[in-house]
């Protein structure tokens, strides 16, 4: 069984109190690694590392284009080991290796494009009203961040953090899940051959319920970047308030793809399919409401349930399969208990509905692709976040109804809208309460374009231009021009 080591100040270390715990394999359900177990201790020694290094001259005092450079090296060695990567992320967390390859093809562009940005972060000079006064602002770096990140796309979802953070010119304590540690583990060793100093970067690897307040809430660290759970989002969010720290987080959603009568129906099938069932439904972005015109529900639920019956499940490392294995045995759990609160509330199985049982699947930890039809929008299946490969179909007469189902929950993460109207798709895009819309597509991403979400989904946005704002903080310095000491009385 592989032993990993965490990244604290650039050694790799064992937990102080010698504690480590096994990660597991959803496809074989077997351990198969061991894992440090972080205590306060550690904690304690992550931050004051990246404070440090935070200060140190060879960080603090390098030019921003070299910060840039640094990540664009980062990101070539991390294409470099793209495939290797990916594979320790299907072994540990369960996720369909074709997906899993595709994002770690794709995450290099999040370091080449904040790497592009480093030298960009410019303050401004302002035409004071003050007589005599030179006035200008200056955007500076944040400090420690404490990164923390979920189980379902490891890398991808610490890439959206560390770069910008990175660019700005801060150090990083990052936390992965407990039930994903081994691919951050695995990439530890880059950050030194690309070259950036010790205690830059972190990995801190341990039970949120054993470190995660001390992280939070740890005087030395200056920002929380976090993504998860909106119970857990929301208790990371008063931990910080205590200590007056800024946070980005990225919750929960329930996002609907909502499909009206004129769609391109087998494009609207294919697409909710893609939105639930090709990441097992473990994706924040999971469209897990299917809102369908009532003059097309039939056949889109006939069509549905047809291309859900052939989905082939089985061993996430196989590029054949095209449904995995629930990630963690609790959310499996979990899932399995969703399914039979909707049918206690009187929604209708059309497929699925229980534990897969396919030869295929082994000992693995599966949920048949399960789809529900005459569901209510008040009922826990439409309103609650399952993360499994389980969607609630409800039908809706007009617009205005299907705004109003939309927008009828806590979340508002993301929508999909299935039209050829334009005028449709345009009243849509502004009515909706969420902080993507995709129009006749589902689940795109880019390192280019802004995401985050609205109500419960979360606060501040990941990718995009403004991004790398989220990791600096403004400052204003005046120069009096004329030399002359006014009255120490009056204010100027």
């Amino acid at each position: 069984m592989h032993s990993y080591k965490m990244l604290i100040g650039g050694a790799k270390l064992d937990a102080e109190g010698g504690a480590s715990f096994e990660t597991e394999n959803p496809f074989s359900g077997a351990p198969w690694a061991l894992v440090p177990r972080a205590g306060i201790a550690d904690v304690d020694k992550a931050v004051a590392a990246a404070r440090s290094a935070f200060h140190n001259p060879d960080w603090r005092k390098i030019s921003a284009s070299a910060r840039g450079a640094l990540l664009h090296r980062l990101g070539d060695l991390i294409a470099r080991e793209a495939e290797r990567l990916a594979q320790i992320e299907t072994r540990d967390n369960g996720k369909l290796i074709t997906e899993m390859r595709g994002q770690l093809k794709y995450i290099p562009q999040w370091f080449y494009y904040f790497g592009g940005l480093a030298d960009k972060i410019e303050g401004r000079v302002i035409p004071i009203d003050k007589p005599g006064m030179f006035n200008f602002t200056r955007e500076e770096p944040l400090g420690v961040i404490a990164a923390i990140t979920p189980w379902n796309s490891p890398l991808m979802l610490a890439t959206w953090k560390l770069a910008p953070a990175l660019a700005a010119g801060n150090t990083v304590v990052w936390k992965p899940s407990e039930f994903s540690s081994a691919s951050a583990l695995e990439l530890a060793p880059l950050f030194e051959e690309a070259g950036f100093p010790p205690g830059v970067v972190n990995i801190l690897t341990g039970f949120g319920s054993e470190i995660g307040e001390r992280l939070v809430s740890h005087p030395g660290v200056a920002k929380v970047a976090f993504t998860g759970g909106d119970r857990t989002g929301q208790s990371v969010y008063e931990l910080a308030a205590k200590n007056i720290k800024p946070v980005t987080l990225e919750l929960g959603g329930k996002s609907a793809n909502i499909v009206f009568g004129d769609a391109l129906i087998d494009n609207a099938v294919k697409g909710a399919v893609s939105g639930i069932f090709a990441a097992t439904g473990q994706t924040c972005i999971a469209g897990s409401r299917a809102l369908v015109h009532r003059s097309i529900h039939d056949e889109f639920v006939d069509k549905l349930v047809g291309l859900g019956k052939t989905a082939r499940m089985g061993d996430p490392a196989l590029d054949t399969t095209q449904v995995g294995p629930i990630t963690t045995r609790p959310q499996r759990a979990k899932v399995l208990d969703y399914i039979d609160i909707a049918k206690k509330e009187g929604a209708h199985c059309v497929l699925g509905g229980a534990a897969a049982t396919r030869p295929e699947c082994g000992n693995g930890w599966f949920v048949e692709p399960t789809v529900f039809t005459d569901v209510k929008p008040g009922m826990r299946i439409a309103q609650e976040e399952v993360f499994g490969p389980v969607l609630s179909i409800l039908p809706f007469d007009d617009i205005d109804e299907a705004v109003a189902i939309a927008n009828g929950t806590q979340y508002g993460l993301a929508a999909g809208v299935w039209t050829q109207n334009i005028g449709t798709a345009l009243a849509m895009s502004e009515r909706l309460e969420a902080g993507t819309v995709w129009i006749n597509t589902y689940r795109a991403v880019s390192y280019m374009s802004p995401f985050g979400g609205y109500k419960r989904s979360g606060i501040g946005r990941e990718s995009g231009l403004n991004a790398i704002r989220e990791y600096v903080q403004e400052k204003s310095v005046w120069i009096d021009m004329i030399g002359e000491v006014a009255n120490p009385f009056v204010q100027r």
